[in-house]
């Protein structure tokens, strides 16, 4: 009979990157013969607190995967049923996404009243323990999930820190951020500009994602205003939905005169483009003021692009400096001078190759290994 994993966390018809990687996740663990049920929500952010325009994709729905919409994050009632359709099913294994003190009630009551009706496991996968735009009561509501569960998957060593500061008790595996491999459409560099309309011959930025400050968008425009008389014919596509507010950004371009220097999508792009914009990118350019991972990166070597982090967060266990991109500090004097740099020393095609080798650390394999080993480590804990 095949083993049962439960998944907790966003997925259709909800949208972003933590919704990708429930999927993707999900997936993984069916190539590995495991039966797999996706529990997520009917309401995830009550509309005053989104940011954006939509929560929802317009993708069609993934009829592979089994998704049901149990969880309101702010009706505790949806918890319980959640909980006991978990308990039905009898899984073998419940793992659960975190990423944001909103949301630790839902998943931490969740993970409470599961643990309480079965013999299993409930894993967690924090993409973060504290969030990049902090509020009063973060810390009490991160521990309160953390408490929760059996054990951590986290993805970067900056968030076993910040694990360690809520309980260095529980045990956890550390586990790269694997490829986000699902997106497709990737073309070569010239028929993808063809396909956008941009010049061949332009060299291009990509800034790819949603827009919050923490980003650091606006040191990378000031980086261009630098950039502009030092390196010919250079562009930068900013390509991803305001999650803040959008003036100061705008503001900025105009005194900096960079409207003919900056191409701006400010769209959240769907699924289907993803692999487009990557293509017809000379380099990718992540310019955080803070992080933990990113699933940036992840695409950026999915699609063999160099790429410019700054050392924030996780982001420098993830690209060597020199091999694959650059790792600078997080200001536009040190953005600007790296990118400076790939195009007069013509690194691309160098850094294209170690890409290739390099993102072999960041198999879906690997994650599924190490869930294998957080399991069966947490059950000797408890026997």
């Amino acid at each position: 009979m095949a083993k049962k994993v439960c998944l907790i966390g966003p997925a259709y018809p909800y949208r972003g990157g933590i919704a990708a990687f429930t999927e993707r996740l999900a997936r993984a663990f069916m190539a590995n013969g495991y039966q797999v049920s996706i529990f997520t929500f009917y309401l995830q952010y009550p509309k005053i607190f989104f940011p954006g325009k939509t929560q929802f994709s317009n993708e069609p729905f993934p009829h592979d995967l089994d998704i049901r919409r149990t969880v309101n994050s702010i009706n505790p009632f949806s918890w319980y049923v959640t909980a006991n359709e978990i308990s039905k099913i009898s899984p073998d294994l419940v793992i659960i996404n975190y990423w944001l003190p909103y949301i630790a009630p839902a998943l931490g009551s969740i993970a409470r009243l599961v643990r309480n009706k079965k013999n299993f496991n409930t894993l967690a996968i924090p993409h973060n323990i504290k969030p990049h735009e902090k509020k009063i009561g973060d810390l009490a509501l991160s521990k309160y999930f953390v408490n929760s569960v059996d054990g951590f998957l986290p993805m970067s060593g900056s968030v076993v820190d910040d694990l360690k500061e809520i309980n260095d008790q529980k045990p956890h595996v550390l586990s790269p951020h694997p490829l986000y491999d699902h997106y497709k459409g990737g073309k070569d560099k010239l028929s993808a500009r063809e396909e956008m309309d941009l010049d061949r011959d332009t060299k291009y930025l990509l800034f790819f994602g949603l827009i919050r400050d923490y980003k650091g968008l606006d040191l990378l425009i000031r980086a261009m205003s630098f950039l502009k008389n030092r390196v010919k014919n250079l562009k930068l596509i900013v390509a991803g939905e305001f999650y803040s507010n959008s003036d100061k950004y705008l503001e900025l371009i105009d005194d900096l005169g960079l409207k003919q220097h900056i191409l701006l999508n400010a769209e959240f792009i769907p699924d289907s483009k993803v692999g487009l914009y990557f293509s017809v990118a000379d380099l990718i350019v992540q310019p955080y003021k803070s992080a933990t991972q990113s699933g940036v990166t992840q695409i950026a070597y999915h699609f063999n692009k160099p790429m410019i982090v700054t050392n924030v967060g996780g982001l420098s266990e993830l690209v060597p400096d020199g091999k694959v991109g650059y790792v600078v500090n997080p200001d536009e004097k040190s953005i600007s001078d790296a990118i400076y740099r790939f195009f007069k020393e013509g690194k691309e095609s160098e850094f294209v190759e170690n890409i290739k080798e390099e993102k072999k650390k960041y198999s879906w394999t690997t994650l599924m290994e190490n869930i294998e080993r957080l399991d069966k480590k947490v059950k000797e804990i408890k026997n």
